[in-house]
């Protein structure tokens, strides 16, 4: 299977460098036109599905991408809203029309008291000190950043794969395919915090290899 790797478009600039996680925002206008450029640019690809995660920002990255890239190759789409991971799995094989998944499982980590705040807010209003990457991500709120990498692995090493397409697109948050990185790239999550992967830029994984193409943007 390979797996286009999508990053949602731009946000509100009230939103950058912010710990975001479930905050449900929108893309902003320039997010919208970063979305539709990349919807061009991927054109000329055929995916058997597209898997995205329900937040708005990712939901409105989508929605440019099947106007271009889904209906010109592969017919009516059905969309569904879930969070149970069996029914990301199709019920038979044979399926003609595209399959459009918005799950809960691929979502950004919730940061619970933490969303919406920026690193210098956190630190003003909590008065938590920076030792380390990992001391710093499980000092704050929500998700429990163990939970979150399971989440992630299970995602995409156990119920993509388990799905009869060869070549599917997800639509997600950077957080998510920079945990991917470190999983699979066997690299320390903050190495893989490091990575600059832009609003709208891509990349593939192969699942026979488990490596990851170049990062491309629109």
């Amino acid at each position: 299977m390979i797996i286009t790797l999508v990053r949602h478009g731009e946000v509100d600039e009230a939103y950058h460098r912010c710990y975001n996680g479930h905050n449900d925002i929108s893309l902003s206008a320039k997010g919208v036109n970063e979305a539709k450029k990349l919807a061009t640019v991927l054109s000329h690809q055929h995916f058997d599905a597209i898997y995205s995660s329900d937040l708005r920002r990712c939901q409105e990255t989508t929605k440019q991408l099947l106007s271009t890239v889904i209906p010109a190759k592969a017919g009516i789409h059905q969309s569904q809203l879930t969070s149970n991971a069996d029914s990301l799995i199709p019920a038979f094989a044979g399926m003609t029309a595209m399959d459009v998944v918005y799950t809960e499982a691929l979502r950004e980590k919730s940061w619970g008291k933490h969303e919406g705040m920026t690193f210098d807010a956190i630190v003003q209003r909590d008065k938590l000190i920076y030792e380390d990457f990992l001391q710093w991500i499980n000092a704050l709120d929500g998700e429990p950043y163990d939970t979150y990498i399971d989440r992630i692995n299970t995602f995409f090493t156990k119920t993509l794969p388990s799905t009869p397409y060869n070549k599917v697109l997800v639509v997600t948050h950077a957080g998510v395919i920079r945990v991917l990185m470190h999983l699979l790239n066997k690299i320390s999550l903050e190495e893989a915090f490091s990575i600059n992967f832009p609003y709208s830029a891509y990349t593939t994984l192969d699942t026979e290899t488990w490596e990851f193409g170049a990062i491309q943007c629109a």
